[in-house]
C-alpha cells in the first residue's frame, strides 16, 4: 500500500468489456470477462413469473429463473397472453396485503376561488387591452419617425404575443399533496401482534440514476454525498437500487464511490436509529441550528461525534485520492519502465550473441493508470492513449454494495463499541458502478446516452418499474420523498402518469439572488400551472419516470379516433372514439381473459430494444410492477395486492454478462433506442424533449411539492457561468423549435394548453432579437429628439397605465397563490431582460447555424466545484469573481449607449431654444427602464469593493472619451429644436 492511501483496498474490477476493435459483431456478446463472487446471505428465493409470449424465439431466452411459457396459443381456462402469476410461496400464510382496497393517496389542495378568478380576470383585462393598444399604436403612426415608430410597433406586438404564450397555461394553477400513512397502510402490512412493520412491503421497486462526466467540474465528494443521500432513504432497502454513470471512466470517481460504500455501512445505521435529516453528511454537519433539538437518546451525542470524526476522514481520503493515484500509478509506471528497460537489454545481448533477428520490445511502457490492486484501470488514464481515453475506453461494471436479502440483518450486542446499533438493520442498497463503453467513430450522445445505457443495464440488474435520476450535485434532503412521488403512480389511474417532477431548489446562492439562480418563477409558477393541464415538463433531475414510459409505450386505455363507414349524416356528427388498448402489456384487469383485445406484435420488441432476451424479457415484468393495486371494482385494471412481498431474483454471472452487453457503444445501433425508447436525442435539452414525447404521447405527469425539500443542489451565482448555463438551455430550445419535436406538429392528444406551454419552450429565444431592438430604442430616441409616439397624449398614458398595472396585479396574485415572493419575482424579470440581450440572441445564431450550415453546437458542462476564488471563508465569494465572456459585450454596450443617450437628451434640451420636454421624459423613462433592469448585470461587472476588473477600466475609459466628445459637440454647435449642426 503506498503511503497516504487509504487502508480500506478498493473492489477491483470485474465487469469489464473486453472487445477489440470491431464493436459491431456478435462475437463480442461472448468476449465479456464478468466474475460475480457469491453471497449466500443475498441469494433469496426467487419469485416464479409466467411471461406470455415475450419473446417469439424461446430458444433466445436466457436460462434465469423466469420461466417463459412458450405455449402456442391459450386455452379457455388459461389466463391471457400479457397476465403475469406470482407465486404466493406458502399458501396458509396470512398476508393482510391481499385483497386490500386502496384509499386515495393523493388529493389536490385547492388555490383560493377568489384569487384564481382575479387572476382569470386580470389576465383578460390585459389581453384586451394589449390589443387595443396595438390597434390605437397602429392607427397613430409618428410621421417625424417613422422608422423609430414602426421598429416599436414590430417589437410591442411580439412582446404582446410572447406574453400570451407564456401567460395562457397559467389558467389553472393547482396544488397536489400525498398521503404517505395511506400508503404506508396500503403495501406494508402490520403484524397484529406486536402492532410493528414487517419487513414485507407491497411497494414497487425504484432504481436511482446518478451523472457524472467530469471528475474535476464534478468533484468526487459531492458525488459521495448524494450516494450517501441515497443509500439511506426511507424506503425498503431490498426495493431500492443505486446506479452511478461515470461517463468519464474515471477512477478517481471509481474510488471515491467506493469509500462511499465503505462509510454507508457507519452513515446509514447511524441515520435510521437517530432519524437524521437531511441525509446528506456535508448538509447535516453544516447546518447552522442546534443538532440535539429533538433527539432524546443518551447515545446521540457520543454516536454524532464518532460519525462525525468519521465523516472528517472520510472527506480526507477522498480528496486525497487524486494525489494517491498519482503516486500509485508513478510507482507502478516506474516498475514497468524498469522491466521493459531490462526485457530490451535482454533482447539485444540475444541479437549480438546468437545473431537472431527478434521484434523489438518497447523500450518506454505507456503510462498507465494503476488501480490499488496492481492492475490496470480499464477506463481513462490520465496520461490518454490508445483505449484509454475520454472517448476510447471499455465498458466497466463494478457491484460495489451486493442486492441485499428480504430478512433484515440486525446488530446484536453493542456494549463497549463506539456505535450501539443493537435493532438496528444494518442492510444497505445494491450499489452499481456504471461506465459505459465509448469508442471513436461513434455518436455518444452526451448525457442522454449515458442515461439510456443505464436504463438498460439496470433492466437486466434490478429492473425496478421507476427510475429516479439526479444529478451527481442534488443530494436527497427529505428521505421520504420517494414514498410521496410513489404515491402519484400507485394512485388510482396512477398506471397513466409518465413521471413526477419535482421542484429543484438550491443551495450557496446568495440571499438576493442577484442572478436568479433559484429560477422559482419557472419551478413554483410556471411548471405548478402546468400540473392543472396535463402535467409538468421534464426538466432534467428530480423525476421518478415509469420505466414504460422511457420506453416508448403508450398509456392505458388511449382514446383512439377512427372513422365509421360513409354515410349520409358522417360530414354532420363527429366521428365515434373507441378505447384501444395502446402498450405492450396494457390488457385489462389481471385477472380478466380477452382474447378479442388488439394484441402488440411483439416481433418488433427485439427491433426496438435490441438484441438482448433478458432486456427484451424485463419489458413486461417491470410494467406488471409498476401497475397500482387492483380494487374490487372489475372495471378496474391493476396487479392483485401483494404480489410484490416475495423476493427478486439474484444476482447472477449471466445477469452482469448480459448487462455489460448492453452498456457497449454499437448495441443501439440499428434500435430505436434515442429516436422513441428511452431519452431521445438530438438536442442538449433531451430533458424537455423526452417529457414532450412523453406528453405527445397522451401521458400525465404530476407536480410534487414536499416539505421540507425532497431534493437540494448547487447553481452557478457567477455571472459568466450562469449566462453560459442559461445558452445552454436556449440553445436547446431552439434546437426543439427547428426538429420535429416542435408543439406545432404533436399529435392530437397533447391537450391545447399543453400545446401552448411546450410550443413557448421553442419559441421564447427568438424574443431576444426583439428585445436587443428594444433595448437600443431609448438612446436612438434620445439622440434623435423623438420618441416612438409623435406626442405624449392622454390615450398612450391611459394604455400604458392600464397594462403596467394589469402586469403589477397579476405578479401580486401570482406570488399569492406560488408562495414566491416579489424580490424573487422582480429578479426573474431583470434577469429575462439580461439573459435575452445576451445568451438567448446568440443561441439563435447557434441554432439558425446549425441548420443552415449544419455546424454541430457544443457546450461546456456547468461546474459543481469552486470556481477558485481567493477568499475561502466568504460563501458567496464566487458571486464576486469576474470572467470576461463575448456573451457580455451586448448587454454592456445597450448600458453604455443608453446612460450617453440620457445625458446628451438632458444636455440638448437644456441648451436649446425651443427644448421638446414631452420627448425627453418619455426617452428618459424608457432608458431608465432599461438600466432599471441591467442593474444586476453591471454590479456583476464591478465585482466586490475594491477589486474592480481592469476590463472596467477600459470601459470606463471609453465612456469618459464619449463624455467629452459630447461636451465638445455641444458647446460647439448651434442647437435648434433638439437638433444640432457643428459650427
Amino acid at each position: 500500500m503506498m503511503y497516504g492511501e487509504s487502508p480500506i483496498r478498493h473492489p477491483r474490477i470485474s465487469h469489464v468489456s473486453n472487445s477489440g476493435s470491431d464493436f459491431g459483431s456478435r462475437d463480442d456478446f461472448t468476449s465479456y470477462i464478468v466474475q460475480v463472487p457469491l453471497t449466500p446471505g443475498n441469494n433469496p428465493a426467487f419469485v416464479s413469473i409466467q411471461l406470455r409470449d415475450v419473446d417469439s424465439n424461446p430458444a433466445t431466452v436466457p436460462n434465469t429463473p423466469v420461466e417463459t411459457d412458450t405455449a402456442s396459443s391459450c386455452k379457455d381456462d388459461e389466463p391471457d397472453q400479457t397476465d403475469l402469476r406470482i407465486s404466493e410461496g406458502k399458501k396458509d400464510e396470512d398476508d393482510t396485503l391481499l385483497y386490500k382496497l386502496s384509499p386515495p393517496l393523493t388529493r389536490i389542495v385547492k388555490i383560493s376561488p377568489i384569487i384564481i378568478a382575479l387572476y382569470r380576470i386580470l389576465i383578460v383585462v390585459r389581453v384586451v387591452s394589449l390589443v387595443l393598444f396595438l390597434i390605437w399604436r397602429i392607427k397613430n403612426p409618428n410621421n417625424k419617425a417613422i422608422w423609430l415608430w414602426l421598429l416599436s410597433v414590430i417589437c410591442e406586438i411580439w412582446f404582446a404575443f410572447s406574453w400570451l404564450l407564456d401567460q395562457i397555461p397559467k389558467l389553472y394553477p393547482v396544488n397536489h399533496a400525498t398521503d404517505i400513512e395511506a400508503l404506508k397502510a396500503t403495501f406494508e402490512s402490520l403484524n397484529p401482534d406486536d402492532d410493528e412493520l414487517t419487513e414485507k412491503s407491497d411497494l414497487p421497486g425504484i432504481d436511482v440514476f446518478v451523472s457524472t462526466a467530469d471528475a474535476e467540474k464534478e468533484p468526487p465528494l459531492v458525488t459521495a454525498n448524494t450516494i450517501l443521500s441515497i443509500l439511506s432513504v426511507d424506503y425498503p432497502v431490498q426495493k431500492l437500487s443505486c446506479y452511478v454513470s461515470d461517463d468519464g471512466g474515471s477512477l478517481l470517481t471509481f474510488e471515491a464511490m467506493a469509500e462511499a460504500a465503505s462509510f454507508a455501512k457507519t452513515w446509514v445505521p447511524f441515520c435510521r436509529k437517530h432519524m437524521i435529516e437531511p441525509r446528506n453528511p456535508e448538509s447535516y454537519f453544516g447546518l447552522k441550528r442546534d443538532p440535539y433539538k429533538g433527539k432524546v437518546r443518551h447515545d446521540f451525542v457520543r454516536e454524532r461525534r464518532y460519525v462525525k470524526r468519521g465523516y472528517e476522514e472520510f472527506k480526507v481520503r477522498v480528496n486525497a485520492l487524486s494525489h494517491s493515484i498519482r503516486r500509485r500509478s508513478d510507482a507502478y509506471n516506474s516498475k514497468e519502465e524498469i522491466k521493459a528497460l531490462e526485457k530490451w537489454k535482454h533482447w539485444k545481448v540475444k541479437v549480438e550473441e546468437d545473431q537472431y533477428k527478434e521484434p523489438r520490445p518497447a523500450l518506454v511502457a505507456p503510462k498507465a493508470t494503476w488501480m490499488s490492486d496492481g492492475t490496470h484501470w480499464p477506463g481513462t488514464w490520465a496520461v490518454p492513449c490508445l483505449h484509454h481515453s475520454k472517448g476510447d475506453h471499455a465498458s466497466i461494471i463494478q457491484v460495489l454494495l451486493d442486492p441485499p436479502g428480504d430478512t433484515p440483518v440486525l446488530r446484536t450486542g453493542g456494549e463497549g463499541s463506539a456505535l450501539d446499533f443493537e435493532g438496528i438493520d444494518i442492510r444497505l442498497p445494491m450499489l452499481v458502478y456504471v461506465s459505459r463503453e465509448k469508442r471513436p467513430g461513434y455518436d455518444h450522445n452526451k448525457k442522454a446516452g449515458a442515461m439510456n445505457a443505464l436504463v438498460r443495464a439496470s433492466a437486466i440488474m434490478s429492473n425496478g418499474p421507476f427510475i429516479l435520476n439526479l444529478d451527481c450535485d442534488h443530494y436527497v434532503n427529505n428521505s421520504r420523498a420517494f414514498r410521496d412521488g410513489i404515491c402519484f403512480m400507485m394512485d388510482r389511474d396512477g398506471d397513466r402518469v409518465c413521471y413526477v417532477q419535482f421542484p429543484q431548489r438550491f443551495e450557496g446562492i446568495d440571499p438576493s439572488d442577484r442572478y436568479a439562480n433559484k429560477n422559482t418563477v419557472f419551478f413554483d409558477i410556471n411548471l405548478r400551472a402546468l400540473d392543472g393541464i396535463q402535467g409538468p415538463m421534464y426538466v432534467g433531475t428530480g423525476c421518478l419516470f415509469r420505466r414504460t414510459a422511457l420506453y416508448g409505450f403508450n398509456p392505458p386505455d388511449v382514446f383512439v379516433a377512427y372513422q365509421e363507414p360513409s354515410g349520409c349524416f358522417n360530414c354532420c356528427f363527429p366521428r365515434i372514439k373507441k378505447r384501444r388498448p395502446a402498450t405492450v402489456a396494457y390488457e385489462p384487469e389481471y385477472c380478466s381473459d380477452n382474447e378479442d383485445q388488439d394484441r402488440v406484435d411483439i416481433s418488433l420488441i427485439p427491433k426496438q430494444f435490441g438484441s438482448s432476451s433478458m432486456l427484451v424479457s424485463s419489458v413486461k415484468v417491470a410494467e406488471f410492477q409498476g401497475k397500482p393495486l387492483a380494487t374490487i371494482h372489475p372495471s378496474r385494471r391493476g396487479r392483485p395486492p401483494g404480489s410484490l412481498t416475495e423476493s427478486r431474483e439474484p444476482l447472477d454471472f449471466a445477469m452482469v454478462n448480459e448487462a455489460v452487453n448492453v452498456i457497449s457503444c454499437w448495441y443501439e445501433d440499428k434500435t430505436e433506442w434515442g429516436i422513441n425508447v428511452g431519452w431521445i436525442y438530438g438536442s442538449v435539452t433531451e430533458d424537455v424533449v423526452t417529457g414532450f414525447r412523453m406528453h405527445e404521447k397522451g401521458w400525465r405527469s404530476f407536480y410534487c411539492v414536499t416539505e421540507p425539500d425532497a431534493f437540494r443542489g448547487t447553481a452557478p451565482i457567477n455571472l459568466t457561468d450562469r449566462l453560459h448555463q442559461v445558452l445552454r438551455w436556449a440553445t436547446g430550445s431552439v434546437e426543439i423549435f427547428f426538429s420535429r419535436n416542435n408543439a406545432i406538429f404533436a399529435g392530437r392528444k397533447l391537450k391545447f394548453l399543453q400545446r401552448i406551454a411546450y410550443l413557448n419552450v421553442g419559441i421564447y429565444p427568438f424574443t431576444s432579437i426583439f428585445i436587443l431592438t428594444y433595448c437600443f430604442l431609448p438612446p436612438l430616441s434620445l439622440f434623435s429628439g423623438h420618441f416612438v409616439v409623435e406626442t405624449l397624449t392622454g390615450s398612450f398614458l391611459v394604455y400604458l397605465l392600464i397594462i403596467t398595472l394589469c402586469l403589477c396585479g397579476l405578479a401580486v396574485l401570482e406570488v399569492k397563490w406560488s408562495g414566491i415572493s416579489l424580490e424573487e419575482w422582480w429578479r426573474n424579470e431583470q434577469f429575462w431582460l439580461i439573459g435575452g440581450t445576451s445568451a438567448h440572441l446568440v443561441a439563435v445564431l447557434q441554432g439558425i447555424l446549425k441548420v443552415i450550415a449544419g455546424i454541430e453546437i457544443s457546450f461546456t458542462l456547468t461546474s459543481k466545484s469552486s470556481t477558485g476564488a481567493d477568499d475561502e471563508d466568504d460563501d458567496f465569494a464566487d458571486l464576486y469573481l469576474f470572467k470576461w465572456t463575448a456573451l457580455m459585450i451586448p448587454p454592456l454596450t445597450i448600458i453604455i449607449l443608453n446612460i450617453v443617450g440620457i445625458l446628451f437628451a438632458v444636455c440638448r434640451t437644456v441648451f436649446s431654444e425651443n427644448p421638446q420636454w414631452s420627448n425627453l421624459l418619455g426617452g428618459t423613462f424608457f432608458a431608465a427602464w432599461v438600466l432599471l433592469h441591467m442593474y444586476p448585470f453591471a454590479k456583476g461587472l464591478m465585482g466586490r469593493g475594491g477589486r474592480t476588473p481592469t476590463i472596467v477600466y477600459v470601459w470606463s475609459g471609453l465612456i469618459a472619451i464619449c463624455f467629452s466628445l459630447l461636451y465638445i459637440t455641444i458647446k460647439n454647435s448651434d442647437i435648434d429644436g433638439g437638433w444640432f449642426m457643428l459650427a
